[in-house]
């Protein structure tokens, strides 16, 4: 279990203005020039960009991402010497993340490559523990910084690499990120034929390598380095990756869209099949609040949560016109709260602040009536679902999915008639309670939640209490019944007046408006 913070930003600066890390007595690159260093020692010991010449994708591993130059170096060339269509996906590991401002300020020097370094500053990942996804859709590239201990990072990770920078202190200051352990993860993360690059000729590192699985072999160093290390993979790996397939998504919701968008940044097609309309079912409403779930567990389900709702912000703040509103509080109602919320605000699954206990003065002065205490949650938001929708979503095609067919290595979409809709290699079911219909082998449990929404009245805030209201365009929305079993999606009267006397309870002003 994780309570703390981890550590960040934990460097000086020189006379020379090098950043050096105080938790490793350890400079981040060679004084003589960083951005060369990193050309010679990695680009060219994994032998870039020829190793990528006529790739549809290319995935590049590192073990300490610092002050992210390397990955800038690999951006500028991968720019500059893209193969056509290709894609670049990058996976980074630090334990231990500095703050955009210091990773801006390492950077400054090198104005050559100042527009890429800009745009990674832009998405600089925060400090909590956990895997962060920056997008670089005008550079055809993808990055996952892993915000954790080396070890974990690779286990947790599916991927397989074709190249790696290993670029962690150096072996003598940090020898947990060279341990045999890590690099066996690394040969078990690594594609056939992969590229490996690293400043070190240590002996225990090249013995671990070897072990591991790499012929390696020294190469005259950078700078005041007499030596560096190139390799190559040679043990058993999974097969190289198959050409882009054909992908099909049932469903035209938040969930669906969602899915679009995210095989649209990795350059893959989507055919989207809906029975009715976009954001026909729980997608329809005027808002929804994107917020993490609080579980003071802290396990790996808190962690997925945390995470998700990191991914989830940064998606649709780039998204123009779908954030309503941010931040949410969510009022202390139960005898079990505040020992528990006091439990997540100190967790590392967040940005540290982000989570933050207010006494009762402070939310009733922010919502305007009396209120209890409660968490002030500032990375929730409120959007517009339609808006999500109408960006996220490609041309539908409407028609009822009644059968899936497997064929060979992949699926026949069947509809009502029994006549073929398409075909695809990887199929995405995201119908909401008709996902059964086409996988019986789920079970799934419908839960009816009804929610209302008013035009006219005003809230400063997403307040969650049980219920919830929360402000629309318009007025607000608020709500919502909770009823396991009931499948019906007809609108009832009664459900209104219970989530009226929910509001009622905790809320009694704005339920009277």
């Amino acid at each position: 279990m994780h309570t703390s913070h981890a550590p960040t930003g934990l460097l000086e600066w020189d006379a020379q203005d090098q950043p050096r890390s105080l938790l490793y007595n350890d400079l981040y690159f060679s004084r003589e020039d960083g951005l060369e260093e990193s050309r010679a020692v990695f680009l060219g010991g994994c032998d870039l960009p020829h190793a990528w010449a006529d790739r549809a994708h290319f995935c590049v591993g590192e073990l300490g991402f610092g002050t992210g130059l390397n990955i800038v170096a690999l951006l500028d060339l991968w720019q500059k010497a893209r193969p056509p269509q290709g894609r670049l996906n990058v996976f980074s590991i630090e334990a231990h993340p500095l703050p955009a401002h210091e990773a801006a300020r390492a950077l400054r020097p090198w104005r050559s490559v100042a527009p890429i370094a800009d745009r990674l500053i832009a998405q600089w990942p925060d400090a909590a523990r956990g895997f962060h996804r920056l997008d670089l859709p005008e550079l055809h590239a993808t990055i996952d910084l892993a915000i954790m201990e080396v070890g974990e990072a690779l286990t947790r990770w599916s991927g397989r690499a074709d190249a790696w920078f290993l670029d962690g202190f150096a072996p003598a200051l940090n020898p947990a990120m060279w341990r045999p352990e890590v690099l066996n993860l690394v040969a078990a993360r690594s594609a056939p034929d992969a590229r490996l690059a690293t400043f070190t000729v240590a002996g225990g590192v090249r013995r671990g390598l070897v072990d591991a699985g790499f012929n390696v072999a020294r190469h005259p160093g950078f700078g005041r380095k007499r030596e560096r290390l190139e390799g190559r993979f040679t043990g058993e790996a999974l097969a190289r990756r198959p050409a882009l397939p054909r992908v099909a998504v049932i469903g035209a919701g938040i969930a669906g869209a969602s899915l679009c968008r995210a095989f649209g940044l990795l350059g893959v097609p989507v055919r989207v099949f809906e029975t009715t309309a976009a954001g026909a079912g729980a997608s329809g409403g005027p808002a929804a609040l994107a917020a993490p779930r609080l579980d003071a567990g802290l396990g790996p389900g808190a962690a997925l949560f945390a995470q998700a709702m990191r991914r989830a912000i940064n998606a649709y703040a780039t998204t123009p016109r779908a954030v309503l509103s941010r931040h949410a509080l969510q009022l202390e109602v139960g005898a079990k709260d505040p020992k528990r919320f006091a439990t997540i605000a100190q967790s590392d699954l967040f940005e540290q602040a982000t989570m933050q206990r207010i006494d009762e003065i402070t939310t009733s002065a922010r919502l305007g009536e009396a209120a209890p205490a409660g968490l002030m949650i500032d990375g929730a938001v409120v959007v517009e679902p339609g808006v999500l929708l109408e960006a996220w979503l490609p041309q539908i095609e409407e028609g009822r999915v009644t059968h899936l067919r497997a064929y060979r290595s992949g699926w026949i979409l069947l509809g009502a008639d029994g006549a073929e809709m398409a075909r695809a290699d990887v199929v995405c079911v995201a119908a909401g309670m008709a996902t059964g219909d086409l996988i019986p082998t789920i079970a799934l449990t419908p839960v009816r939640g009804q929610a209302g929404w008013a035009e006219g009245p005003t809230w400063p805030i997403a307040t969650l209490f049980g219920g919830y209201v929360i402000p629309t365009r318009n007025g607000v929305m608020f709500g919502a019944t909770h009823d396991r079993g009931d499948a019906d999606v007809d609108a009832r009267d009664a459900d209104h007046q219970r989530n009226l006397e929910t509001l009622r309870l905790v809320l009694p002003e704005l339920a009277e408006r």
